[in-house]
């Protein structure tokens, strides 16, 4: 059976207990460790790795949200508690366009209590936090929230107003974003880098719970939003000075099979031209639903051309998880 890893947050960047009107302690034990693998010819082991670490939030009697990627085609998941405990899972659901992600527990956690969602839309720029970490106090991180803003991801992702914090958390992944009140307002994603005052500093990419609210109860029932699909083209793609660049391909993907090539200069979509890559993603979801054919420009080598992409759902790239 899995251990957790032996580590802690600087303890300058520990929350202090005497600092909030909440029970900081018992809130923090909500927050979990997850340990997942994924079989070695998942869609996904090339670019996430077979095994995997990181957090998730206890939300419900037994239920754990946590950041998708963490249990994407996981075929086995531990749940580590606060007293030592572990337990095994079931990689429930995953929303591609939240990128959040459950788990449900397979023994009962009774003794636990959930965390309540609060609402993210409440968070400012300013406002104390905590990004809570398994294990508690210290692996937790102690922090503000340092701007709302929109987020664009490489692999074809867009959030409109996620929740950016600092200082940084060493193990981001499925951390907990506590609010003054001791509830949960999102769940950690990515570390990022700024320049602030001529030194670089890392931030934390948080997903807001707000989110989430809507799209439960079908990630309970169905595994996955009940609704019409994102067309999926099978790129990574970066912005740089202006231009959107693809810098990577999914195997075997939409993309690849149009023969869109790394470097190539995303010039267009639709003839409507793009140089931001959310501007990109929003002008191909535009388009319809997954399946439906994406004309882009594109320029490489001093050439510009046209292709036809037929887009695809990435889930079906995907294993699904065994049921238990």
């Amino acid at each position: 059976m899995p251990q957790a890893a032996a580590w802690n947050v600087p303890q300058s960047a520990q929350p202090r207990l005497e600092d909030y009107r909440y029970d900081l302690e018992r809130a923090l034990q909500s927050i979990v460790g997850l340990h997942t693998i994924a079989p070695q010819d998942a869609f996904t082991a090339a670019t996430l790795g077979t095994e995997r670490a990181g957090n998730g939030v206890l939300i419900d009697n037994g239920l754990v949200l946590t950041i998708g990627y963490l249990i994407t085609e996981a075929e086995t998941v531990w749940i580590h508690l606060h007293d030592g405990r572990v337990l095994p899972g079931h990689a429930l659901a995953f929303d591609q366009e939240t990128g959040l992600g459950l788990v449900q527990a397979l023994s009962r956690v009774n003794d636990i209590a959930p965390l309540p969602l609060g609402i993210s839309a409440d968070a400012k720029t300013g406002n104390k936090i905590v990004l809570g970490g398994a294990g508690g106090r210290t692996r937790s991180v102690a922090g503000t929230v340092a701007a709302r803003q929109e987020f664009a991801g490489y692999w074809e992702y867009v959030l409109d107003d996620a929740i950016f914090t600092f200082p940084s958390h060493p193990n981001w992944g499925g951390t907990g974003l506590l609010n003054a009140a001791g509830e949960l307002i999102g769940i950690g994603s990515l570390q990022l880098e700024r320049a602030r005052e001529g030194k670089n500093e890392n931030l934390n990419m948080v997903v807001p719970i707000d989110l989430l609210k809507p799209i439960l109860s079908d990630l309970t029932k169905f595994g996955r939003v009940d609704k019409s699909v994102r067309p999926w083209l099978g790129l990574y793609s970066t912005e740089i000075e202006d231009k959107v660049v693809v810098v990577g391909l999914a195997g075997k993907g939409p993309a690849a099979r149009a023969e869109i090539k790394t470097g190539d200069i995303v010039v267009a979509v639709k003839g409507d031209k793009v140089a931001t890559l959310s501007a990109f993603y929003r002008k191909v979801w535009a388009l319809g639903h997954a399946g439906v054919e994406v004309p882009l420009t594109l320029y490489r080598d001093g050439v510009t051309f046209d292709v036809r992409v037929n887009s695809s759902d990435r889930a079906k790239y995907l294993k699904q998880p065994k049921l238990h």
